[in-house]
């Protein structure tokens, strides 16, 4: 597995990246945040991913590890393939899709080209727990902890005996309704009231 290339970046586009690492020159496809974070650099390093198919050996490219961790993630779930969490990695920051799947946020993920409601689905079925105890941090380049309002109050719910699938519900049907800078006491006795 290639972990990473450093070398002279040769040639940019807004989807590819050949980098020249010691006279041999890796293709590497890229997503708008990569391209952002590189445009005006003439070397570096990138972080990378090979996928292997049978008709092709392709490597992605990453200008910061929480968006390769965050695409790793994505094509972890069934029906989301390279491409897509390629898009949806051009279309959102790494911690704006752990957000909106933590949140179940479906209409913010059907926004990217290529996700469907039943993909936005499947993504935060498959995710949310994952994703509710790390968050990618774009500047930090790594994951750290994080604990989201809404994960809070599900959690909060938990403790007082309801089920996790009740009070995950309760919690969505709240953060629907409610101001957006309630605080957590106020989203738990709304939620309560949603049971």
């Amino acid at each position: 597995m290639i972990a990473f290339v450093r070398g002279q970046f040769v040639v940019k586009t807004t989807t590819r990246v050949v980098v020249d690492v010691n006279g041999v020159g890796y293709d590497l496809q890229i997503s708008l945040n990569t391209y952002s974070a590189i445009s005006t650099k003439e070397s570096g390093l990138l972080f990378t991913y090979l996928q292997i198919t049978e008709n092709a050996h392709t490597l992605f490219g990453f200008a910061e590890l929480a968006e390769k961790e965050m695409f790793m993630q994505l094509i972890s779930v069934s029906g989301v393939g390279a491409s897509t969490a390629r898009m949806m990695l051009s279309g959102m920051r790494p911690d704006e899709i752990a957000r909106a799947i933590v949140q179940g946020n479906t209409k913010q993920l059907e926004s990217v080209k290529g996700i469907g409601k039943k993909s936005a689905e499947r993504l935060i079925v498959e995710l949310r727990d994952k994703l509710a105890k790390h968050s990618f941090d774009s500047a930090g380049g790594g994951t750290i902890a994080v604990a989201t309002i809404d994960a809070d109050a599900v959690y909060a719910l938990i403790a007082l005996g309801i089920g996790k699938p009740m009070a995950e519900q309760a919690v969505k049907k709240t953060m629907n309704t409610i101001h957006s800078d309630a605080s957590l006491e106020e989203i738990i006795k709304q939620a309560l009231k949603n049971l």
